[in-house]
Formats: structure tokens, C-alpha cells, sequence
């Protein structure tokens, strides 16, 4: 699985790079903070998630600090999921965020 550290995602949205980015922490993690526009799929509703989300699309998975986000696209690769785990998570992510 490739992957990408939190600033640089941040580089890439700012460049105004489309991207497909999703959140797998839970709703109380999310409500306290997230990058705006970035829907929450929670870990705990997977396998479920994988079937919304097209094979087409490369998928940017952020957590808190990675590691779900590892378990997440180890997961939605196995389904045939293209996806990137985002390094250092929300702990790492230094761009807008949105409570």
C-alpha cells in the first residue's frame, strides 16, 4: 500500500488537487476535528463501507495517527480498492480543520 504524510496531503489540497479522502476514526473523534469535506466511514462499519466506495477512485485514508487507516486500506485493497494511507494521521495534520 503507498503511502503519504499529512503534509503532504495538505500540499496536495492546497495545490487544488481532487482528492478522495476518507476518515475512518468514530463520530466523537471526528466531531472534535476533521478536515472539512472529508466523510467519516468508522473502521467499525467496515466491511459495509467498501461497497459505497467506487473501484475507480484512489482513496486517501487518514486516522488519528495511521494505524487504522493501515487496517482500513489493507481491507479495501483486499476488496480491489485503489488507496493511500495518510502518515501521521489527524495528530500530523497541520491544515484547516472543521469541528
Amino acid at each position: 500500500m503507498q503511502s503519504i504524510h499529512a503534509t503532504e496531503l495538505r500540499e496536495k489540497l492546497e495545490n487544488g488537487e481532487s482528492l478522495h479522502i476518507i476518515d475512518v476514526r468514530e463520530q466523537d473523534e471526528y466531531d472534535a476535528g476533521h478536515i472539512p469535506h472529508v466523510p467519516l466511514y468508522p473502521l467499525s462499519e467496515f466491511p459495509a463501507v467498501a461497497d459505497k466506495l467506487a473501484k475507480d477512485n484512489v482513496y486517501y485514508i487518514i486516522c488519528r495517527s495511521g494505524g487504522r487507516s493501515q487496517t482500513a486500506g489493507d481491507y479495501l485493497e483486499s476488496e480491489g480498492h485503489k488507496v493511500v494511507n495518510v502518515e501521521g494521521g489527524m495528530l500530523a495534520w497541520d491544515g484547516d480543520i472543521e469541528a
